[in-house]
């Protein structure tokens, strides 16, 4: 078998993913015995490969969808070079064996918990961080001790094209492949019996991913989304939650799976929030259409196709009575839809039951705290819940009666940052959890291993004597 073979784009035939696949086989067994050194010579590697494109990943992310170098420098490559530079320090803590505790029954007994690696892992990522939900999740796959194959979106061509050449000249095919084309590629990797499954994207989605992983009983860690609301109170400091949800609502332009979909804000403070979030999209995107049309700080929507979509959310809501009180510009041939920032919506509107991922924000006054609960509860689990207040008894109260993938106090998107913390949802917004160490248990299994030298089940074996029997009375008694 060639393993220097070179998977070049687009890619539609099973034969050379078959091929890449099997070759894979050989190098998860033997990596299956990797030091901590041996891997974090693999990260390293990848790290220094992103690190030495950044000038090309700036800008393909501009040619794809006009995404800011900031925006860049901050959520693509600074999130890889990051979780790439803790598994490399932090590597070895997490793969030493973890010691179990000790129970009278199991005297003589050693037990510990040792994480091998899953082996041949499938990762498919999304087109609005392209680099960052394909290589944080490669990071800790090779953290563990896993070969992979990665499967990134066709939306963002030119960014797929970067991460194509990286892969290419870091990794031979029998350790990490990529290969790019459109959703028949997917699903002819997805009829593989591979290890691991790591899949980002939309919960419809992740149903087929998991749909197909059922087939061979293998495991998934699924980064879904959802509608994550935001709660503002009448003791929020507004002035704080507006320039923070102006950030993280609108930066790539909405298409964030963590961004807040949508405002519950108080009816004592509702008027003084619209109108500062009013003049905070002024000072930081321009004050009039065009200003806001020609800001550098803006990424567009990834496609046509989305772009209609998210103009017939904001058509759907106006045509059943929401009205627009900022934004509302839509240049279809350009790919651009203003910050918008909507009220009066109405339940029945589509930009309420779908998940938004465009630049549209519905603020709902509410009254009674409670009300606000049993909505969210009524609806999917969320990926993130977002709460504004200084009421910290009030906080908690909210954060004990609602669920959700995870949530910020004072803050939004910021949970997803920290690196020693999970990141993932549940049910409808997730299976599993990324970052760090919970990535790396991920892409691990746990496997219980027990050490024995004195063997206190032989006390226990046939025949059943009268005394044995007595015995286990008395283990039943004082042991169970």
């Amino acid at each position: 078998m060639n393993l220097a073979l070179r998977i070049d784009s687009p890619v539609g035939a099973s034969e050379p993913m078959l091929r890449v696949f099997e070759s894979q086989r050989d190098t998860a067994l033997r990596w299956r015995q990797s030091s901590a050194e041996e891997r974090v010579v693999r990260i390293r590697k990848l790290r220094d490969a992103v690190q030495a494109a950044a000038d090309d990943i700036r800008r393909a992310a501009a040619a794809d969808f006009r995404k800011p170098e900031v925006e860049v420098n901050l959520t693509e490559l600074f999130t890889v070079i990051s979780e790439a530079n803790m598994a490399m320090r932090r590597l070895r803590r997490w793969m030493k064996p973890t010691r179990a505790g000790f129970t009278p029954l199991m005297a003589g007994t050693q037990g510990r918990i040792e994480y091998q690696p899953r082996g041949r892992c499938l990762i498919i990522s999304p087109w609005n961080y392209p680099v960052n939900l394909t290589f944080c999740p490669l990071v800790l796959a090779l953290a563990a001790g896993n070969t992979a194959i990665l499967k990134p979106s066709e939306m963002t061509p030119n960014l797929s094209a970067v991460m194509q050449k990286i892969i290419d000249q870091t990794f031979a095919p029998d350790e990490v492949a990529l290969f790019q084309g459109d959703a028949e590629a997917s699903k002819t990797l997805l009829d593989l019996p591979f290890d691991h499954i790591f899949f980002t994207g939309a919960p419809a989605l992740g149903k087929v991913v998991m749909t197909a992983a059922a087939k061979n009983l293998t495991s998934v860690t699924l980064e879904l989304g959802g509608k994550s609301p935001t709660i503002i109170d009448a003791s929020a400091d507004l002035k704080t939650a507006v320039q923070n949800i102006c950030w993280s609502k609108f930066m790539n332009n909405g298409q964030t799976c963590i961004a807040p979909d949508h405002l519950f804000v108080h009816e004592s403070v509702a008027d003084s929030f619209v109108e500062l979030a009013k003049a905070r999209l002024a000072e930081v995107f321009g004050a009039d259409d065009e200003a806001r049309f020609r800001s550098p700080d803006l990424a567009r929507i990834v496609n046509d196709r989305h772009t209609a979509r998210v103009k017939r959310l904001l058509d759907d809501a106006c045509a059943k009575g929401a009205r627009i009180v900022a934004g509302g510009d839509v240049r279809e041939g350009e790919r651009y839809i203003a910050p918008t920032l909507l009220e009066q919506v109405p339940d029945t509107a589509a930009v309420m039951q779908e998940e938004i991922f465009g630049p549209l924000l519905p603020i709902i006054r509410f009254r009674e705290l409670d009300e606000v609960v049993d909505r969210i509860n009524a609806g999917e689990k969320p990926l993130a819940l977002y709460l504004w207040t200084r009421d910290r008894a009030r906080a908690r109260q909210i954060l004990d009666r609602t669920s959700s993938g995870g949530a910020c106090v004072n803050n939004t998107v910021v949970h997803a940052l920290h690196p020693l913390l999970p990141f993932g949802g549940v049910n409808h917004s997730g299976i599993g959890s990324t970052h760090g160490e919970f990535g790396f248990r991920s892409f691990s299994h746990a496997r219980a291993v027990t050490d024995t030298r004195i063997g206190l089940t032989q006390l226990f074996y046939p025949p059943y004597t009268p005394r044995v029997k007595s015995l286990i009375r008395l283990v039943m008694r004082w042991f169970a």
